[in-house]
C-alpha cells in the first residue's frame, strides 16, 4: 500500500491543521523545498501551505527588503515559516533578508542541533551530538556600518543585557526541557571585555539558577578548535550571533555535511525553520542537492506545532533511507548503495514512511511536548543605575600620519575646559609617548577629559563636548564621530586604550 493511502495517514491528516507560510527560496531552494513538502504530505503532516515570495526575485522587483507585502501579511497571519535558502544580491544597497526576517519577527534564538549518523554518513566523530543555541538579533549582525575616512570602515558590535539574558535563559531552558546535561558559553571576553564580557557575566548569573545543569565557558577560538577535534565533549553551546553562526557550520561539517543540518529560529510568538546552508546557486537545477537540512528543520517545525507523531514518522523514514545507503552525492561513502538526486532521495524517504532504522537510534518524537517560549516575561528590568558623563572620545580624519603633529594641533586648539588624555590609532595609544613603528591610518581617536577648571564647574556636560568640537573644527580638524564616556554606578562604561 502506498503510504499516502494508508488508513493511519488518513486519520492523522484529518486532525487539527496548522497554517504555515512556505518560501521555496532561491538557488537550490525550489528543489529541496519541493522534496521536503512531498515527504511531509506523504507522512500526513496536518499543514495548510501558504506560498510566499521572499528573496532574490523580490529584490530585483525593486523591493529593498526582499520581502513582498503579501509575504509579510501571510507571516503575520500564520506566525510560522518554513523557508528554503535565500540569495541576497551582491553589491551595495542590499541587506540580508535572513537577518531582516529574524530581527523583524523577534526570532531571538537560533537552535541548530548537530548529530552524526555513523557509519552511514562519513565522519571522524561518531559520538557527536551537540545543540548550538545562537543569539539571533544582535552582535555584528546589527549591520550598522560606516565608512569614516578613505582608509577606515567600521562595524558596530552591539551586545545588550536583555538580549543576552533571553538567549542564555533559552539555552538553559532548552537543556532542561530536552534532558541535556551541560551548557557551554563561547565568547572572546579576553579581548572584547565589555561586549563579550557582558555576555559571559550574564551567562554566569543565569547558570546559577540551574544548579542541575553543568555550566562552563570557553574562549571562542580554542572552543571552536575543540569542537572540531573533540565534539563529544560538548552538549549545548550558547554563543553571540557571529560565533554561533561560524561554529554551527563547523559542527555540521564535522558531523558529515552542512547539508544535513536544520535550524529553528524561535521568537516569543512566531517561528521560522530553515536549513543551515545557503542557496548554492552553482548546483541549482541539477537535481543533486541534499534536502536533508531543510527536512530536519521541518521535523523541528512539526514538533514545535505539536505534530510530534508526524515528525517521528518523517525522521525515522529519513534515517532508514540513510541506513539503506541511499545517498545524495555530498554524503557518498563506503556504505552508499545507491546515489540519487534530490527528487530521488525524497521518493526513497516516502517509500520508507512507517519504517524505523535498524542500527541508527530511532527518533521518539510522538509524545514530545513543544517547548513553551515565555522567556521575555522572565527577563527582569535592570536595576536603576547612576549614569554620569565623564569625558568624550572624538574621532578625527587627519591625513598626515604624524601623531605628534596632531597632538600639537589639538592641544593648541583646545579650550581651557578640556585636556587631551591620549590619541589612539586603530585602538593603540600613539600620543603621548608612542612608538614610531606603530602603523597608523588617517583615523584617530582622541580622548578628552574635563580640566581642573571644568571639574570645579560641574565637570563634563553636553555644552562642554560641543565646545571641544567647535574648537577642533575652528582649527581645521575634521570630526567624524564622537562617543561620550560614561560611568555607571561609578564604574567606567568605556575601554582603556591598548598601551594606556
Amino acid at each position: 500500500m502506498n503510504p499516502v493511502d494508508s488508513p493511519e495517514i488518513a486519520q492523522v491528516a484529518a486532525a487539527a491543521r496548522v497554517a504555515v507560510s512556505v518560501c521555496h527560496g532561491d538557488g537550490i531552494g525550489p528543489e529541496i523545498t519541493a522534496a521536503v513538502l512531498e515527504v511531509l504530505a506523504a507522512a500526513g503532516a496536518r499543514l495548510d501551505i501558504e506560498p510566499v515570495e521572499i528573496g532574490e526575485k523580490v529584490y530585483l522587483q525593486g523591493v529593498s527588503s526582499g520581502i513582498s507585502d503579501a509575504a509579510w501579511a501571510s507571516l503575520k497571519r500564520t506566525r510560522l515559516l518554513l523557508k528554503g535558502p535565500l540569495t541576497t544580491p551582491q553589491g551595495g544597497g542590499y541587506k540580508s533578508v535572513n537577518v531582516t526576517l529574524r530581527k523583524t519577527m523577534g526570532l531571538f534564538a537560533n537552535v541548530r542541533p548537530v548529530a552524526t549518523f555513523h557509519p552511514y554518513v562519513p565522519t571522524m566523530h561518531p559520538e557527536m551530538d551537540v545543540v548550538i543555541v545562537r543569539e539571533n538579533e544582535e552582535d555584528l549582525y546589527a549591520g550598522i556600518e560606516h565608512r569614516q575616512t578613505t582608509d577606515v570602515t567600521q562595524c558596530l558590535k552591539l551586545i545588550t543585557e536583555p538580549g543576552t539574558r533571553k538567549i542564555v535563559r533559552y539555552a538553559f531552558e532548552y537543556a532542561r526541557h530536552h534532558g541535556r546535561r551541560k551548557v557551554t558559553c563561547f565568547s572572546k571576553d579576553n579581548i572584547m571585555k565589555m561586549t563579550d564580557g557582558l555576555f559571559h557575566r550574564i551567562f554566569d548569573e543565569v547558570a546559577a539558577e540551574y544548579p542541575e545543569i553543568a555550566a562552563d565557558h570557553m574562549i571562542v577560538d580554542i572552543g571552536a578548535a575543540r569542537l572540531a577535534a573533540r565534539p563529544g565533549k560538548f552538549d549545548v553551546i550558547v554563543a553571540p550571533n557571529l560565533y554561533g553562526d561560524i561554529i554551527s557550520d563547523i559542527a555540521a561539517e564535522v558531523a558529515g555535511s552542512v547539508g544535513l543540518a536544520g535550524s529553528a529560529n524561535i521568537g516569543d510568538s512566531i517561528a521560522m525553520f530553515e536549513a543551515v546552508h545557503g542557496s548554492a546557486p552553482d548546483i541549482a537545477g541539477q537535481d543533486i542537492a541534499n534536502p536533508s537540512g531543510l527536512l530536519e528543520a521541518a521535523v523541528q517545525m512539526l514538533t514545535h506545532v505539536g505534530q510530534g507523531d508526524v515528525a517521528e514518522r518523517v525522521r525515522n523514514a529519513w534515517l532508514a533511507t540513510l541506513e539503506d545507503g541511499i545517498h545524495t552525492p555530498d554524503i557518498v561513502g563506503e556504505h552508499t548503495t545507491k546515489t540519487v538526486g534530490t527528487a530521488g532521495f525524497a521518493t526513497a524517504i516516502v517509500e520508507r514512511i512507517g519504517r524505523h532504522p535498524r542500527k541508527l537510534r530511532a527518533s521518539s518524537l510522538a509524545n514530545a511536548k513543544p517547548m513553551a517560549v515565555s522567556i521575555a516575561s522572565t527577563v527582569a528590568n535592570a536595576a536603576p543605575v547612576t549614569k554620569a558623563l565623564v569625558g568624550v572620545d572624538i574621532f578625527l580624519d587627519f591625513a598626515e600620519l604624524k601623531p605628534a603633529l596632531l597632538g600639537a594641533r589639538i592641544t593648541e586648539a583646545l579650550p581651557k575646559s578640556a585636556t587631551l588624555k591620549f590619541i589612539t590609532n586603530r585602538g593603540v595609544k600613539v600620543w603621548p609617548q608612542g612608538f614610531d613603528e606603530t602603523f597608523c591610518t588617517n583615523h584617530w581617536r582622541c580622548r578628552f577629559m574635563p580640566s581642573t577648571v571644568q571639574a570645579e564647574h560641574g565637570g563634563a556636560n553636553d555644552a562642554w563636548v560641543l565646545a571641544i568640537m567647535q574648537s577642533l573644527a575652528a582649527s581645521g580638524l575634521e570630526v567624524i564621530k564622537i562617543e561620550k564616556l560614561y560611568t555607571f554606578d561609578g564604574k567606567p562604561g568605556f575601554a582603556q586604550a591598548q598601551g594606556e
